[in-house]
């Protein structure tokens, strides 16, 4: 990969962490960058789109899409977006368009109480996340196209490495920005935690909306170890990071690539990238990076 320093089963490190880096321009995010849907601004023709819908973690209809390419898929990827996002965002759109382009089939969900999903986000938590994409992965094998990798976002990275070992016939996860921790949410509800232990819940201003945050979710980051998860796959992994998140820090990265088993890469963006990747070309760039690494897994 260009700008990338190869090493046994994926990127040698020296000292504690060296990062492999490429040369792209460009857990609290803002409204633009959160509910903005993606519209394609090239001349690339659309892929083709099939709408999902299943029952997700509480039984409510999760909603997504499978976009096609041209001619035969050779693998079928799961997308899960970033914590409070959509499957619409400019970073879950452009990724998917990459793998796409590719020859891959990928799907995206919205979790349950999240963009078109069912649902009241009160429900939720970590665990539904989880849930959800087994759910997904299942509905998919039902239509003849179970999943080959998973990719995921900020959260969505966290609960594709939590989510890989409960789906057969995972063969790749690859993550874009992931926390190494999931308890590093607390810091959204530090002003409520109070009142969210006291009276079970509290409203929490998230991505420009109130969300209600209740005791249960809070409770439920406390109890999943991800790096473990990491240390437990026995399937190749990506880590793809920005210098420069604010949001997530790369060391964050650093930890999950030293808890992976080989074969394991980790490779870095541009320093102007951002946590949503909302930068132009820096969703793109994480795409094809993803699309190189998953063309040698699959």
């Amino acid at each position: 990969m260009p700008g990338a320093r190869p090493g046994q089963g994926g990127f040698q490190l020296s000292g504690p962490v060296a990062c492999a880096r490429t040369t792209d321009s460009g857990m609290g995010p803002t409204t633009a960058g959160r509910r903005r849907s993606a519209r394609w601004k090239d001349s690339r023709r659309l892929p083709a789109r099939e709408r999902l819908m299943f029952p997700g973690a509480v039984d409510a209809p999760v909603a997504g899409i499978l976009d096609l390419p041209d001619g035969p898929p050779r693998g079928t990827v799961l997308y899960a977006h970033c914590f409070t996002c959509s499957k619409d965002t400019i970073a879950s759109a452009r990724i998917c368009r990459e793998l796409v382009d590719a020859g891959f089939a990928a799907a995206r969900i919205d979790f349950t109480g999240l963009g078109e999903s069912g649902g009241a986000f009160r429900d939720t938590s970590f665990n539904t996340n989880i849930e959800d994409l087994v759910l997904a992965a299942e509905h998919l094998a039902g239509l003849g196209s179970a999943p080959d990798l998973l990719v995921g976002h900020s959260l969505g990275g966290a609960a594709v490495l939590a989510s890989a070992a409960h789906i057969p016939g995972v063969r790749g996860v690859a993550t874009v920005a992931a926390p190494c921790t999931v308890t590093a949410l607390h810091r959204h509800f530090t002003a409520q935690r109070a009142r969210i232990e006291r009276d079970g819940e509290a409203d929490v201003p998230l991505a420009g909306r109130p969300l209600t945050i209740t005791r249960e979710f809070v409770h439920d980051l406390d109890r999943h170890d991800i790096a473990g998860s990491v240390a437990r796959l026995g399937v190749p992994v990506l880590f793809v990071h920005a210098p420069g998140d604010r949001e997530v820090p790369l060391a964050d990265a650093e930890r999950l690539y030293a808890a992976a088993r080989e074969p394991r890469e980790l490779v870095t963006l541009d320093d102007t990238a951002n946590h949503l990747l909302t930068r132009p070309g820096s969703a793109a760039r994480a795409g094809r990076i993803i699309a190189q690494w998953a063309a040698r897994v699959v």
